[in-house]
């Protein structure tokens, strides 16, 4: 009974708290915690407009030697992406060029994060990398992680991108509204209310199952942990099962989130070099 009195207690609080929902998304601050040189990388700092007028932040990171071509990242919903430099920081000395940038309201960008100026964001980055004299446009490569591997699906599958050669992505969610129902199913006085609570709370606009069917015949690599603590592998089977090929799914024996490739000797390192050089050989030069 005491549960149940709970619950009632509980969801008008949950009813008009849609936004607060939303915003749990993202947690942005703007603290500098590395650069590129601390890993003895040369880089361009740069700022882009997105698509309504925010000026956006980035960094880019030129190949050490002749380049295949250029990797995206599109990082996760925490910090900003001077945190989240180490996940690439050893993709120049594979021949690649690295673009990092931030969302709205991220480190230095400015406005405030939602999903469709994140998206907005997020398509406009990739446009901004073709624009680039040191950069061929016609050999561009995504790789996001966590909730920016949701958006570089988004981006990567909306038709306003061009030149994308492979899109890799690890530890993402299918939707908002998948992982809110999730994480609510996790509550026993909640649990059964999952399914009209999570449509009450968040919409679903942007999401990259929507999507991921629509990145093909771009290569589509999905990695995911087995035991991951924040993004279930069920989620990563929804995305795979949803796209098209080609397509490949790994799977790392492992409870972590996202750290596929923070160590130095982490096997999955020369896998992803492979994966990328493959999707960028067959290009005309």
């Amino acid at each position: 009974m005491f549960k149940y009195l709970l619950l009632m207690m509980g969801l008008p609080l949950l009813l008009t708290c849609q936004g607060c929902v939303g915003r749990l998304f993202y947690y942005p601050d703007s603290n500098v915690y590395q650069t590129p040189a601390n890993f003895g990388l040369r880089y361009d700092s740069v700022t882009f407009p997105s698509t309504d007028g925010n000026i956006l932040s980035g960094w880019f990171v030129p190949a050490v030697g002749p380049a295949k071509g250029t990797v995206i990242h599109y990082h996760g919903n925490a910090q900003n992406m001077t945190a989240h430099f180490s996940f690439v920081s050893w993709l120049p000395a594979e021949g690649f060029n690295v673009f990092v940038f931030d969302y709205r309201g991220y480190g230095k960008s400015t406005g405030h994060p939602d999903r469709k100026g994140v998206f907005e964001d997020s398509v406009a980055a990739a446009r901004y990398v073709a624009t680039r004299k040191d950069v061929d446009p016609e050999r561009l490569l995504i790789f996001g992680q966590s909730l920016g591997g949701a958006n570089a699906i988004a981006a990567a599958g909306s038709g306003q991108l061009r030149g994308i050669r492979a899109v890799a992505i690890e530890s993402a969610f299918s939707s908002s509204r998948s992982i809110v129902r999730e994480k609510i199913g996790l509550i026993p006085v909640l649990s059964l209310l999952k399914w009209p609570l999570s449509y009450l709370l968040i919409g679903d606009s942007y999401s990259a199952i929507a999507a991921v069917d629509k990145i093909s015949p771009v290569p589509l690599l999905l990695i995911y942990e087995t035991r991951d603590p924040v993004i279930p592998i069920s989620e990563g089977r929804k995305l795979f099962d949803k796209a098209k090929q080609p397509k490949e799914f790994w799977t790392l024996e492992a409870k972590s989130h996202a750290g596929a490739f923070v160590e130095k000797n982490s096997p999955y390192r020369p896998q992803l070099v492979k994966f990328f050089t493959d999707a960028v050989e067959s290009v005309k030069r």
